[in-house]
């Protein structure tokens, strides 16, 4: 006999017969199916009669979250700039310095008329 599992939203799901892992993206009342896309990114859809029929189980989200990413290098998870060192943390903060540094460049500054 069928578990009933209730579908739901950024849920991770194992179906154990086809040994797959998969995440329901959407859920559709009005239509009733459930959207799921794949660990490898694949998206399928079910009704919610063949949802109920299957045997799947909740699961934890798995640790390699990259996997329905296409062509994903390891440096792109980790953006250029973002990095904090301890001396970021350490520094005493400094508002006025923040406030001259974040932001859009003033037509000064692009002149070079501002240190």
């Amino acid at each position: 006999m069928a578990k009933s599992v209730d579908p739901i939203i950024d849920q991770w799901y194992h179906y154990p017969q086809k040994a797959q892992k998969f995440l329901v993206t959407a859920i559709d009342d009005d239509a009733a199916t459930i959207e799921i896309q794949y660990f490898d990114g694949t998206i399928d859809e079910f009704e919610f009669a063949t949802w109920y029929s299957m045997e799947v189980e909740l699961v934890a989200a798995p640790e390699d979250w990259t996997g329905p990413m296409d062509n994903i290098e390891r440096d792109d998870l980790n953006p250029v700039g973002t990095e904090m060192r301890r001396e970021d943390w350490d520094a005493p903060y400094d508002e006025e310095m923040e406030k001259t540094s974040a932001g859009a460049r003033s037509s000064e500054q692009d002149r070079g008329e501002v240190e």
